[in-house]
């Protein structure tokens, strides 16, 4: 990793997947760099306020700068005004986990979620990550609105989820992915049985308006045990209404607004991050 950016980019995202924090030598070899170099680095961002050190001479770990700078913007994007109560909504619905994600360029992030199980299982990952796209059900519910061509060429730009990362039906080829983006094509949202985490299922919608790109993606998941095909199945028509409506108040937001993705060869070119 070479370039002042690259490295300092690459000391936060290495740091946001440790949240108990990581030493400057795996730091350095981390991210092959030197140990100087890692160390300068890191000094400039604990003076900026972006990393602290657990103790001193000890491991570092990220503050919560990015996190606010990131909720900042989402208030007042306006986007979680109007999507929080439908998701509060589904997720009392369905009694599941169920997240909003948005499309910007091309990347899928999810943003916002309500938690709809009280007791026993829950699933209730991180927020911020960037899914998947071939594993995922927002991955998935994205594609389905693209052509198969856009749709192949994100999949082979950020690579195929494997079955050992993620969940076992995770689809090996990009035939495997194709197949799974018509299926949701023809049903209008995809359905995953144990494609993106061993023992969960998801069903995915896109939050769009007539005759326009997608603008995110509204998911329910939850563990297979209780969250069987035939629930996905019956709670659909409720979550595309949900979406309809989303897309609907949608109208108002300059965060959508501004980030209708134009996929194209123009966009594909641009690198995809991820998770």
């Amino acid at each position: 990793m070479s370039g002042v950016l690259d490295r300092t980019l690459g000391i936060l995202e290495l740091l946001s997947l440790h949240g108990d924090g990581v030493e400057l030598a795996t730091v350095a070899d981390q991210l092959n760099m030197p140990r100087s170099a890692a160390h300068r680095l890191l000094n400039d961002l604990v003076r900026c306020g972006y990393v602290r050190q657990v103790r001193d001479h000890g491991d570092y770990m990220l503050t919560t700068k990015l996190v606010s700078m990131g909720l900042s913007f989402l208030s007042r994007s306006g986007i979680v005004d109007f999507a929080q109560p439908l998701l509060d909504q589904l997720a009392e619905v369905s009694g599941e986990l169920v997240r909003l994600s948005v499309v910007d360029g091309n990347r899928l992030t999810w943003v916002a979620r309500a938690q709809g199980a009280r007791q026993g299982l829950r699933y209730d990952p991180d927020m911020g990550s960037d899914a998947k796209l071939s594993c995922s059900s927002s991955g998935l519910a994205w594609m389905s609105c693209l052509t198969d061509e856009e749709a192949l060429a994100l999949v082979s730009q950020q690579g195929l989820g494997q079955s050992s990362e993620f969940g076992p039906n995770a689809p090996s080829s990009l035939k495997a992915v194709l197949d799974a983006v018509h299926e949701a094509r023809r049903l209008g949202y995809s359905l995953t049985l144990e494609t993106y985490t061993p023992g969960l299922n998801a069903i995915g919608v896109p939050v769009r308006l007539k005759g326009q790109p997608p603008m995110g993606m509204i998911t329910i998941a939850g563990p297979t045990v209780r969250f069987t095909e035939e629930k996905m199945q019956a709670l659909a028509p409720t979550l595309l209404e949900v979406a309809a409506q989303m897309a609907a108040a949608s109208g108002a937001s300059p965060f959508f607004n501004q980030r209708l993705p134009k996929v194209g060869r123009q966009v594909l070119a641009q690198p995809i991050y991820a998770e």
